[in-house]
């Protein structure tokens, strides 16, 4: 089975000392991983390179200005990259990301190089996990950034690091979505799709003109618990200008699972949930100005679900349905 979820492939080069220097990366050691959390930075608008017991250096990540990331709740954070390097051979080995909220606390990860052990990605996960727990939708404002600024180097989410075939997932032609996916009802009101019953009103949206109706359900179809291969969307809608103090960003994300043979409508046009490729846009309801607007897939997986019943919503008329915002096909 895989381990690692997230490959970065580091190709790039830095300069110390006015002369610009090949860096080959090497393995994170768990112990370097541990030792590195307990660094900081006295000023991060000023620090930008900082040594450490004359082992370790942060250089500041292409000399990048911070991110200030504006999320739907209004709230301001701050994200400040520095390159790792191990001062013998001066190889790269991880990404320090120093997480600023709105009340100045600073949380930290570091994201390992490509070529550390499994245990170190574990390691990664279970903190970067830890912090979500605090900082809501911390992880997604993390590989946003993170997905803009390595993507050149091959930054590419995986499987979880969950092999399908060793986890017998049921891959079928069921068409339908997990339990707590929640539906947009007719009252603006939101329900979870297990919850749904015949004759409640919930909202579908004409793909071509964007104007929404109400339609009543029918029934709620239930297929029975199996381990289901369950794709995953991320999906943004991100505004990003530049200042002098950093690049600003004001970003809405929504995340959407179904089984992969779903079906959605993209601006490519009417694919599988299976199919739908990162970078493709999604027709999206923006709860702030109640207008459906286009949103990117930033990240796309595909893992075994567990075993659970899915559900699917049969209504009396329409073409789509909205869950967890996003407009999905009546099958």
């Amino acid at each position: 089975m895989r381990k690692t979820t997230l490959i970065f492939l580091f190709a790039s080069s830095f300069y110390l000392a006015q002369a610009q220097t090949k860096v080959n990366p090497r393995p994170l050691t768990l112990a370097e991983y541990d030792k590195a959390k307990t660094f900081a930075i006295a000023d991060m608008d000023k620090d930008s390179y900082i040594k450490f017991e004359n082992t370790y250096i942060l250089d500041r990540y292409e000399a990048r200005k911070p991110y200030f990331i504006t999320g739907d709740d209004g709230l301001k954070k701050r994200i400040d990259l520095y390159k790792l390097i191990a001062k013998e051979g001066m190889q790269e080995i991880g990404t320090m990301v120093f997480y600023t909220n709105e009340k100045g606390k600073v949380y930290k990860a570091l994201v390992p190089d490509f070529t550390a052990d499994g245990k170190v990605w574990e390691k990664y996960f279970q903190d970067i996990d830890n912090i979500n727990k605090e900082e809501k939708n911390f992880v997604l404002k993390l590989s946003y950034i993170l997905s803009k600024e390595l993507s050149f180097q091959q930054y590419k989410v995986l499987n979880g690091g969950k092999d399908m075939k060793e986890e017998g997932a049921t891959y079928g032609n069921d068409i339908c979505f997990p339990g707590d996916e929640v539906v947009q009802m007719a009252n603006g009101a939101k329900k979870l799709l297990k919850e749904i019953k015949s004759g409640d009103e919930v909202v579908t949206v004409d793909p071509a003109t964007h104007q929404s109706a109400v339609v009543k359900v029918k029934e709620l179809t239930v297929h029975a618990a199996k381990n289901y291969a369950i794709t995953q969307l991320t999906l943004v809608s991100a505004q990003t200008w530049n200042t002098l103090a950093g690049t600003e960003v004001k970003l809405s994300g929504k995340l959407l699972q179904a089984t992969p043979n779903h079906p959605m409508l993209t601006k490519q046009g009417n694919l599988k949930i299976g199919e739908v490729a990162e970078g493709q846009e999604v027709l999206c309801l923006n709860a702030k100005t109640g207008k459906y607007e286009t949103f990117t897939v930033l990240l796309k997986t595909e893992k075994a679900g567990g075993v659970q019943k899915v559900y699917n919503m049969v209504a009396d008329g329409g073409s789509t349905f909205l869950m967890n915002g996003v407009m999905v096909m009546q099958k």
